[in-house]
């Protein structure tokens, strides 16, 4: 048994692997076409977590064939730079995949400029948060491309889960697993376009479903207790998390129900009621206190 995860063993080992992120890096982008025929930009991906970030890093490299060395900012220092420094003057180039890159200081990012401006090192950063805000302007004007990940569709989920049930290599191919188009449609609404998530869901459903000597029969109850809440992204200190706060604003004020209750749920999910509650009594009296005065104070006694 394989103790590899399951999201892990179908990352993509070359571009046409990816699923999703067609505008970005499919078949008709520039990016795709420009390091097909051998050149790879320096470049920032960012996005939620579960979209495919490292996966197209390494995808890249597999289509290269550069030598890759992946980092993660929140652990790496000047030390692992250096390292990767020295390992240009053996091979002439690498691929550096730094993950989180917004955790690295001004000074750890003002290092590599140097080795990427040169082109020894092509940069590869990855970030949950806005790099526009939070990764230093000298990196950003250094990569070529700047690219804003999405979810995945339910359709691109799907055609994820399909690949790894029928993949033999990496996937789940050599089990036995009895399973509908509908029980594989309910993952993928459960994972909510987060690619990761969908596979770790896929393989613990496997795993903990009734099995008929070497058949594994998957059941819509263990679906439904392990898919549970689908989560949320919205770091607290996060840009992600203004930009909820920014969208519940706005649904109120174009007097969207709907999309208010889900901005809100969003939020109380992130867990910061004051920042909610301050968010709210801006509305009340910024907004919905244009038409009826009396509003700020009732939400103000409410908080």
């Amino acid at each position: 048994m394989n103790t590899e995860p399951l999201a892990f063993r179908m990352r993509p080992k070359n571009l046409d692997e990816i699923i999703g992120q067609n505008e970005i890096i499919g078949k008709q982008t520039s990016l795709y076409k420009m390091i097909k025929n051998g050149h790879v930009p320096s470049m920032l991906l960012y996005g939620e977590p579960g979209i495919g970030k490292t996966s197209i890093a390494y995808a890249i490299a597999g289509t290269t064939k550069i030598p890759f060395i992946a980092l993660n900012a929140t652990t790496a220092g000047k030390k692992h730079i250096e390292a990767v420094v020295d390992e240009t003057r053996l091979t002439g180039q690498v691929i550096l995949f730094l993950d989180e890159i917004h955790r690295f200081n001004k000074a750890q990012q003002d290092y590599l400029l140097p080795h990427v401006e040169r082109g020894d090192i092509i940069l590869i950063g990855a970030t949950t948060e806005n790099p526009f805000h939070d990764v230093n302007p000298a990196i950003r004007s250094r990569c070529g491309q700047i690219k804003q990940l999405t979810r995945l569709s339910v359709e691109e989920t799907i055609t994820l889960l399909q690949r790894a049930l029928s993949d033999e290599k990496n996937g789940l191919g050599k089990m036995d697993i009895r399973i509908t188009e509908e029980q594989i449609k309910k993952i993928a609404l459960n994972s909510n376009g987060d690619a990761r998530k969908s596979l770790t869901l896929l393989e613990s459903t496997v795993y903990s479903s009734t099995r008929d000597e070497d058949t594994y029969i998957i059941e819509d109850e263990v679906i439904d207790d392990l898919g549970g809440n689908v989560g949320v992204y919205g770091d607290k200190k996060g840009s992600n998390f203004y930009n909820l706060l920014s969208a519940l604003q706005k649904s109120i004020r174009g007097s969207d129900v709907h999309a208010s209750l889900y901005y809100l749920a969003h939020l109380l999910e992130v867990g910061d009621l004051v920042a909610v509650n301050r968010r709210l009594l801006v509305i009340a009296y910024g907004d919905v206190g244009l038409a009826d005065p009396s509003v700020g104070n009732n939400v103000l006694a409410a908080v």
